[in-house]
């Protein structure tokens, strides 16, 4: 019969052994070659009374189209988040030119125009909704959100109401930033929701086993580094700027995701 010290050891090494191991597959993944992540929002021409600063978050309808054919073109083919996560954490093959196209903020446009022009070139994407926003006016509603799932792209949460993820804390703001848009994600689209990006791209360390608690398995930031500790927690997107040309995007992915 085993002793109970033998038995203690065992404890600790298996402890030990799953520790290590889960160290070794942090450092695989910060190894791994970065997938580039575009991050939109509005998808329309500007206005005069747009600032200098929201230009960044809407792009030109000729613009997204540029991009678009632009990827198109030099042979990018669009992955979804299952995919970014077999390839991180199990190495698993993708495609040649591998990129992946994320729409914040539930934005009508996002339907009526990227969907469209996506669909031309055989594209899939993720769209990270807001629930507060649905069904208002210049947003999506239940049914074009089922309708982007329907059609084989990937719905997740970008919370309530856009709340900074960072200055949340109590289990009432997880209740209703997370919890509750899960619950109603899943309801409208008949799917699991396990991916999410956080408003403004704001993360923090002390929050993320938040995120780990419910079930997500990869959470994308901005551009900021990644977090060595927490890799799948902190994926990298860059934004593509309403003032990039498709050779400076083209230009961008490159550099960025080196």
């Amino acid at each position: 019969m085993m002793s109970k010290l033998t038995s203690a050891l065992l404890a600790l090494s298996l402890t030990a052994s799953i520790t290590a191991s889960a160290q070794v597959n942090k450092a695989e993944i910060m190894a791994r070659k970065q997938v580039p992540i575009l991050c939109y929002h509005q998808i329309r021409d500007w206005r005069p009374t747009d600032s200098k600063t929201n230009k960044d978050y809407i792009i030109p309808v000729a613009t997204f189209k540029a991009h678009m054919k632009m990827l198109a073109d030099e042979g990018y083919h669009t992955i979804l988040p299952d995919q970014l996560y077999d390839y991180l954490t199990k190495g698993a093959p993708l495609p040649s030119k591998p990129i992946m196209l994320t729409f914040d903020d539930t934005d009508l446009d996002q339907f009526e125009i990227a969907r469209p022009e996506m669909k031309k070139y055989g594209f899939k994407g993720v769209f990270f909704i807001m629930t507060v926003s649905i069904g208002k006016k210049h947003y999506m509603n239940t049914a074009q959100i089922k309708q982007l799932s329907d059609e084989g792209n990937v719905i997740g949460s970008h919370t309530w109401n856009h709340s900074n993820f960072k200055k949340l804390s109590t289990e009432k703001d997880w209740e209703i930033q997370l919890d509750k848009p899960t619950k109603k994600l899943e309801e409208i689209t008949g799917k699991p929701v396990k991916y999410f990006a956080y408003p403004f791209g704001v993360w923090s360390a002390q929050n993320i086993p938040q995120l780990h608690k419910r079930g997500f398995k990869i959470a994308f930031q901005l551009s900021e580094k990644r977090d060595p500790n927490d890799p799948l927690m902190t994926v990298r997107r860059i934004l593509g700027s309403g003032y990039w040309s498709a050779k400076t995007l083209s230009n961008n992915i490159v550099q960025d995701f080196h």
